[in-house]
């Protein structure tokens, strides 16, 4: 056993080989060692090599699925060797044979199938890069669905794309140029592969077999690079699944140009499918998920990750949701019914893969039932065309539904081996078998009864076990009596244990036989019918996953009409136009955090309307006032309406945006060896370097990290080169005060602040977008709000009037600061009690002056009435 136990994990030495044994997966060797600190089980031994104990270790088959989960997590793979031949079947060939065992299937991040395994809201991507000379490309299929795409990729946008798609595992050729530091900075499970796996004339060779075509032509025109990536999925899948390929749909061709461009950095700054914390919970995901269905979630998934740049194809998302939202009655039992369809795509594909059973069958049964009830909903309306072409897809599948409904019991067991998932009826073979077998328990509970009455022991009891059969069983007390004439002559005695003497009859081993060949015939049969549904189930499988993307769209639709409707979201404008206008737009993801506390939220509009040219927003005011909260809104908000959705807005408008950037928050990388400064450099330098006219940008606190001078000047470069080279439209918030006189320079950019109040001594953010500029960035009061010392805040307020008062008279800076500004102080300067000011209303004319927007006239009126004021 051992030898063959080595032999096979020669052949699969990067993965954990998980051996059966019975009822166990055993581990040895290293193997055993690094999986029960993984799995936290105990570490045993078991027998010896080269004079050594051999480390061992095991998990319950029954329960292997929890256990595969946590090692997949941590990085490991699998490999299932599964006994092929039962121990009678191995004795065939010598009583010392080892039962024949193989690997039937490697576990790796991207091929899992099981429920337990994956996320029922995600998809499961495995990706493949391939470069054919100048030329790059990158498919991906998620096997538990059977989506499959591909689309040329310049290898400077392989960053980006994974980080929309987000796949469990990357395939690329072997070799130095693999990008090992890109999927490790996703987080993705990187395998190299030999170049042979991305040979593209091999790969169209297996494209063709696997799809039964002479050529690829009718899927679209394929470049060489894209044959090659798609080839090496299915040779990984080929390897993985050992040969038993997944039912994957026929090749989609995306293309880049289809789809809003985001990067990496953008996707972590807004939250959008994850927080920065790493969980689904406060992304806008999960702010905005209402869908009822798995499928329905994953295809949101997908929308918020790829918004559209085709027109067209959003105003046909748009022109659903708002039928949906005047047929409340309608979509409430759309929802309805949507509630009770299992996830089609996932059944199907473990039953293409044989890690299906009977309740996936059940699935499929329940799912087409729904299918068709939906369409009958929706035919009975007029509904636009998304809806209405979607119902198409859910019918037609009556006969198969007729065929499930029939052969099967109305709740089946998950297993095949259970047996018991035939309805009685479906076919008469099955039932004589089963009939047999159950009136055979009644036949022993009468045989117990007669020998009872014939032996005059009532605790007499026939039993069973897996090694002695059918068996009569009695005390020790009555064994003399069982084994004297003339009971002898019937009662064979078979086995004694402590307290028990076991005994048979002819009668009962004829019976016995009987019994079993019933329950195995029964078991058999169910098996083969099984098989036979199986096929019928496959034979269309092709229009059963259509169904199962129609319902999910018809979900989406739904969940995003339910969410309009309820938060009060309006309908956008969306068209080729530059504008960008939004009137009360609102947070989706802030809004509900403050609604859960009773709180409201403060909506602001947004115009960053172009039609030559750049449009940019310069943002100052203070640090909580709500400047992040605003600058990421309006990126949502833009997001949102490309994705077909309606906003969170009183009224919007967008010209398409074909790309989004974000730079907002700080953050470093310390492990490549980047500070939070560099890292705010690197994210700049990609938005400069890629934003088109049709981009939006949002920065937010450019050159923070750095000296004052340094992070002045670089962010005044970075305004001006958005609005002359990239003429984009942006929002650009700032505490450099002097940027904002670059408004009166450049044509493109206007001023706006968010508005604070003072109120004896305290600021009160009123979280308002006006136009105009802060004149100060209230740093010391937010400081204090925070809980710093007072003293602390105290001497703070004493450092910066100081400064300030240094700055008005030239940029001296006093001896006397400097002096009073020991390394360690023996005890803090008291703070200052606060002194209620009189009211003047000078200084509340002063306060109310913007020199900045004044003529000469409006100052010189100004200048009188503060003259007039000081008198009173």
């Amino acid at each position: 056993m051992m030898a063959q136990y080595l032999e096979i994990k020669d052949a699969h030495k990067d993965a954990l080989l998980f051996y059966r044994m019975g009822d166990f997966y055993e581990m040895f060797f290293e193997d055993a060692v690094a999986a029960s600190e993984a799995l936290d089980i105990a570490l045993t031994k078991r027998g010896k090599h080269d004079g050594d104990d051999i480390p061992m270790c095991g998990v319950p088959v029954h329960a292997a699925e929890g256990y595969l989960l946590t090692l997949i997590r941590k990085g490991f793979r699998v490999a299932v060797c599964e006994q092929m031949e039962s121990p009678a079947e191995a004795k065939k060939r010598g009583h010392k044979s080892v039962v024949r065992r193989d690997v039937v299937r490697l576990v790796t991040p991207g091929t899992l199938t099981e429920d337990a395994l994956l996320e029922a809201r995600r998809h499961n991507f495995l990706a493949a890069f391939a470069r054919i000379r100048d030329e790059s490309a990158l498919a991906w299929a998620d096997i538990s669905t059977g989506a499959f795409h591909v689309m040329l990729l310049p290898e400077v946008r392989l960053g980006p794309e994974l980080a929309r798609l987000a796949p469990s595992e990357l395939i690329a050729v072997d070799g130095p140029d693999a990008p090992y530091g890109l999927a490790e900075d996703l987080g993705i499970a990187l395998t190299p592969l030999g170049r042979s796996s991305f040979d593209s004339t091999a790969a169209e060779k297996k494209l063709c077999d696997l799809f039964g075509v002479s050529t690829l032509d009718a899927f679209g025109a394929f470049e060489r690079a894209e044959i090659s990536a798609m080839g090496a999925v299915i040779d990984y899948l080929e390897i993985t699944q050992k040969g038993k390929l997944p039912l994957l749909q026929t090749p989609v061709r995306d293309a880049q140009e289809r789809v809003v461009q985001i990067d990496a950095a953008t996707r972590r700054n807004l939250e959008l499918t994850r927080s920065l914390n790493g969980g689904r919970e406060g992304s806008l995901l999960s702010a905005i998920d209402r869908t009822v269905t798995p499928g329905g979630a994953r295809l949101l998934d997908q929308r918020v990750s790829s918004p559209s740049r085709d027109l067209g194809t959003i105003q046909n998302r748009l022109a659903a949701i708002e039928f949906a939202i005047e047929q409340s009655r309608l979509a409430a039992d759309l929802r309805d019914a949507l509630k009770k369809t299992p996830d089609l795509d996932r059944a199907l594909s473990r039953l293409a893969l044989d890690r299906g059973g009977p309740r996936d069958l059940a699935s499929i049964r329940t799912g087409l039932e729904q299918a068709q009830a939906i369409s009958d909903l929706v035919s009975n309306s007029e509904a636009p065309d998304l809806i209405a072409r979607a119902a198409l897809d859910l019918v037609g599948f009556d006969d198969l539904t007729a065929l499930l409904d029939t052969a099967l019991v109305a709740d089946p067991p998950l297993l095949t081996r259970d047996g018991g998932f035939i309805a009685r009826g479906f076919d008469s073979d099955l039932d004589e078998a089963v009939a047999l077998r159950d009136e055979g328990r009644s036949v022993i509970a009468g045989m117990q009864q007669q020998y009872i009455k014939h032996t005059g022991i009532t605790s007499l009891k026939i039993k069973h076990n897996n090694v002695l059969g059918y068996f009569i069983e009695t005390t020790s007390t009555h064994a003399d009596k069982m084994l004297s004439a003339p009971l002898s002559e019937t009662y064979i005695h078979r086995q004694t244990t402590a307290n028990q003497v076991r005994f048979t009859t002819v009668e009962l081993s004829e019976m016995e036989t009987k019994i079993l060949n019933a329950g195995n015939r029964a078991l058999e049969l169910e098996k083969r019918l099984y098989d036979g549904l199986k096929g019928s189930v496959l034979e269309v499988a092709a229009r059963i996953g259509t169904a199962a993307r129609a319902l999910a769209e018809i979900d989406l639709t739904t969940a995003l009409a339910d969410l309009a409707r309820a938060e009060d979201w309006c309908k956008p404008e969306v068209d080729n136009s530059r504008a960008f206008r939004i009137e009360g737009g609102r947070h989706p993801v802030v809004e509900r955090a403050l609604r859960r506390e009773g709180e409201s939220f403060v909506a602001n509009d947004c115009d960053l309307s172009a039609t030559d040219g750049a449009a940019v927003w310069l943002l100052t005011g203070p640090n909580m006032a709500g400047k992040s909260t605003f600058l990421r809104q309006n990126a949502l908000i833009a997001l949102l309406a490309q994705m077909g959705s309606y906003v969170p807005a009183e009224q919007a408008r967008i010209g398409l945006v074909s790309q989004l950037f974000s730079r907002v928050g700080a953050s470093d990388d310390l492990a490549r060896g980047r500070s939070t400064f560099m890292v705010e450099m690197v994210e700049t330098a990609a938005i400069l370097n890629q934003a088109d006219d049709r981009a939006l940008v949002i920065l937010d606190e450019i050159g923070r990290g750095t000296a004052t001078y340094d992070g002045l000047s670089i962010a005044w470069a970075t305004l001006e080169h958005l609005h002359e080279t990239n003429r984009a439209r942006a929002l650009f918030a700032t505490h450099y005060h002097e940027l904002t006189a670059l408004a009166g320079k450049l044509a493109g950019v206007e001023n706006a602040t968010v508005a604070v109040k003072e109120w004896e001594g305290e600021v009160i953010f009123l979280h308002e977008v006006r136009k105009g500029a802060a004149d100060r960035s209230y740093g010391v009061q937010v400081a204090q709000l925070a809980g710093l010392p007072k003293s602390v805040v105290a001497r703070a307020r004493v450092v910066l009037d100081a400064l300030e008062q240094g700055e008005r008279e030239g940029g001296a800076r006093p001896k006397a600061l400097i002096d009073d500004l020991p390394l360690f102080a023996a005890a803090p300067p008291p703070a200052p009690r606060p002194v209620k000011a009189e009211p003047s209303p000078a200084l509340d004319l002063l306060q109310g002056l913007h020199p900045d927007e004044m003529t000469p006239r409006e100052a010189l009126d100004a200048l009188y009435k503060l003259k007039e004021a000081v008198k009173t």
